[in-house]
């Protein structure tokens, strides 16, 4: 029992065999998938695979690097099409520093309007966070102020300080297949005290294919060799781990649960 808390099923390197890449994740035992977008075009395609694959749901959002092309995509539209029952969570959203491809001031905005979608809906967000963690903190803690909402801080990578400061404002940390990778020290150390009610497991496919799989395109079905590494980094079983990452799924995204 496992669940990939975060993939794109319909972006090259896995849409080309997806029912193939679906199955073969299924055999290594898992359960459930969420499907993540990124821009608007991909709504639809995104959506009709959830609608598709009783194991698969999806998110609707414009990711921060995203967001100079699409500055008419407020919380009104998020909201509309995040009616759809398949819709589990809104994002992915948040800030990136890294590329710059979007202003940082329409990155900030359209961070701010996921989150005030968030709040209307009840949705989790699927927070995206690189070289941008002070900024980051500051305006979940800011909009936390302004009503609670839940989410994710999605392919941690981040200091143990914002992990701290994530978990503190309720926030589930997903830990993707760059923990295996031999440099991740930092975040193995903040990944092996995780508390393990707030922990979660991703593969983000088809990037970040983690040992013994890097130089291949991420499938889900890696997210079985990341519990593995984990449970041994942490010192816990294998079974019971992939069993709870699963249920802390279901329970932020609760309407995998309808």
């Amino acid at each position: 029992m496992l669940a990939d808390s975060h993939c794109h099923l319909n972006y090259e390197g896995v849409f080309e065999q997806q029912q193939a890449v679906l199955e073969r994740a299924r055999a290594r035992g898992v359960t459930a998938m969420l499907n993540i977008a990124t821009r608007e075009s991909e709504w639809d395609a995104v959506l009709a695979t959830a609608m598709r694959e009783p194991d698969v749901w999806a998110t609707i959002g414009i990711h921060p690097n995203e967001a100079d092309a699409h500055p008419d995509v407020g919380v009104a539209r998020l909201i509309e099409r995040a009616r759809q029952p398949r819709v589990v969570g809104l994002g992915e959203t948040g800030l990136d520093y890294h590329y710059e491809r979007s202003d940082r001031v329409r990155q900030q905005a359209s961070f701010r309007a996921h989150i005030a979608a968030a709040r209307e809906t009840g949705l989790p967000i699927v927070v995206h966070t690189r070289d941008a963690e002070e900024d980051t903190a500051a305006i979940l803690t800011e909009e936390m102020g302004k009503g609670r909402f839940g989410g994710v801080i999605h392919c941690f990578t981040a200091s143990g300080a914002f992990a701290d400061h994530a978990l503190a404002l309720g926030f589930y940390i997903s830990i993707s297949g760059i923990v295996t990778f031999r440099n991740a020290r930092d975040i193995q150390d903040t990944a092996a005290r995780l508390p393990i009610d707030r922990l979660l497991i991703e593969t983000d496919a088809p990037f970040l294919a983690p040992v013994p799989h890097r130089g291949k395109p991420g499938e889900p079905g890696f997210v079985a060799d990341t519990a593995a590494f984990l449970a041994k980094l942490r010192g816990e079983d294998a079974e019971t781990l992939a069993a709870r990452t699963a249920e802390n799924f279901h329970t932020l995204f609760a309407r995998t649960r309808a």
